[in-house]
């Protein structure tokens, strides 16, 4: 799904009024998918008592139009428009069981202020009964940055048009979002098919979900060779190869100081101590994950700068892998995939920033590391973020609070690499993929065993549960 900034926004407006199609019938099919949604979620209408609140801008006259419509014809038990324009909410209003806010759209710059922000204000404590529908945007709210200068209405719904904004998919904005609703008022999609960022969705990678053929091995499916587990690490790398089987890879071999592992279906190897010894033990891989529990040692450090800068294999990195290549200038050979899955922290010891400055620019610093190193970036947290060199870049929907317990960045990076290792040729979609149904995992595993009572190896239980859903919502 195309995330679009306001101005994108504006210019699609633009070319779909020289198309034909009237900035009024625009505002006019606005009002009706708002209407619309009000029917789905509340009806009867006519038992509902609804305020809609207006500024005077076009959001604004959204409202306006919303409340003839609902005048007209569904005749609500009380009805109150109230506009920035002289209007006052009187406590009789305050009994109100739906409240649409259209008071400011994605055209503000900078914090609401006067009635508009005492209108918000109240949206936010004046209504105790109300849900709160917002017309395109909460108000106050940015449309172009996950944060807002000033204050911001909290929605419970946002119905919004045409495509999300950056403001309703970026942290920490799209808490104050509610459930979002997309409706299409006229505009081709073809109009911004060139936007470079996307909200993660099935659809993406429903390709990468359907059964396999029949005449089927282990070697179409690729060769995972996780290296990491240095002495007292060693559950990291058997998580990672656990994730990977699980999700698909056909072999996997995890490399580490481990004489045994838990796992029967993991192949084992020594962990190498230098880049040659690495390059020897991956001669029959596809595919390599540097980093769960590797550990600090200078010459592993060594082996997975050389390996970042020099393999020609496709590899993923995370963790120790990561903090390895802090400080090192190194670039991806041409042509070979490398996908690094830092969080914040390692985020910030990768770039030079610090955890504040990679936070309030997410988006900004996920994709100027994977353009300057010919990566793919994926920055974990809440809406993670999966950036490529090209530009490209993907806002990730799901998760829970349940993924911060240690491992689960283990379990990441082994979902990764086996679906990249099943699609190389995909790899962006792979990475996509995995991103969303670990998140999805997760949502799942803390519906039954509460967000506390999740382990990292918890997800792969849920794992089937979440494809399936991901499968359903793709037909």
């Amino acid at each position: 799904m195309k995330v679009l900034t306001a101005a994108q926004m504006r210019d699609v407006d633009r070319r779909t009024i020289e198309m034909g199609v009237s900035g009024e019938i625009l505002m006019e099919n606005a009002a009706h998918r708002v209407v619309e949604f009000l029917v789905d979620q509340f009806s009867p209408l006519s038992e509902q008592r609804i305020v809609i609140l207006c500024g005077k801008g076009n959001n604004g006259g959204d409202g306006l139009a919303i409340g003839r419509i609902l005048k007209t014809k569904f005749a609500p038990a009380e009805l109150h428009i109230v506009t920035t324009e002289g209007g006052q909410i009187t406590a009789g209003m305050q009994n109100a069981t739906v409240l649409i806010d259209a008071l400011l759209g994605t055209g503000l710059a900078g914090p609401a202020r006067g009635t508009a922000l005492e209108f918000i204000r109240a949206i936010n404590s004046g209504f105790p009964l109300a849900k709160i529908v917002a017309v395109d945007i909460p108000s106050g709210m940015s449309s172009d940055s996950g944060t807002s200068e000033g204050e911001v209405a909290r929605a419970d719904y946002t119905v919004t048009f045409t495509a999300p904004k950056i403001g309703h998919v970026l942290q920490p904005n799209c808490d104050r979002v509610g459930e979002l609703q997309v409706a299409q008022i006229g505009s081709p999609a073809e109009l911004y098919a060139d936007v470079k960022l996307h909200e993660s969705d099935p659809a993406d990678f429903r390709h990468l979900l359907k059964p396999r053929e029949l005449d089927s091995n282990k070697g179409r499916y690729g060769h995972v060779l996780v290296v990491g587990g240095a002495r007292g690490k060693s559950g990291a790398a058997e998580m990672s190869g656990l994730a990977a089987l699980k999700i698909g890879a056909g072999l996997v071999t995890v490399a580490s100081t481990a004489e045994g592992l838990h796992t029967l279906e993991l192949m084992t190897d020594a962990l190498p101590q230098s880049y040659d010894a690495l390059l020897k033990t991956a001669k029959r891989a596809t595919l390599l994950a540097v980093g769960p529990g590797l550990g600090e040692d200078p010459s592993l450090v060594e082996m997975a700068r050389r390996a970042a800068a020099e393999a020609d294999y496709a590899a993923v990195f995370d963790a120790d892998g990561l903090n390895a290549l802090s400080g090192f200038e190194w670039k991806a050979p041409r042509g070979v995939l490398r996908v690094l899955t830092p969080h914040p922290g390692e985020m910030s010891r990768l770039c030079g920033k610090s955890i504040k400055e990679v936070q309030a620019d997410r988006l900004g610093t996920a994709g100027q590391y994977a353009s300057a190193h010919d990566a793919v970036v994926v920055l974990k947290g809440h809406r993670t973020i999966t950036a490529l060199p090209d530009g490209r870049a993907w806002v990730n929907p799901t998760g829970s609070p349940a993924l911060a317990k240690g491992g689960t960045g283990d379990i990441l990076t082994g979902l990764v690499s086996g679906m990249v290792a099943q699609f190389p040729s995909d790899a962006p979609a792979a990475v996509v993929a995995a991103v969303y149904l670990h998140g999805l995992a997760g949502q799942f595993a803390a519906r039954d065993l509460t967000e506390k009572c999740v382990l990292a190896t918890d997800l792969l239980h849920y794992l089937p549960e979440a494809i399936r859903a991901c499968a359903a919502v793709s037909q």
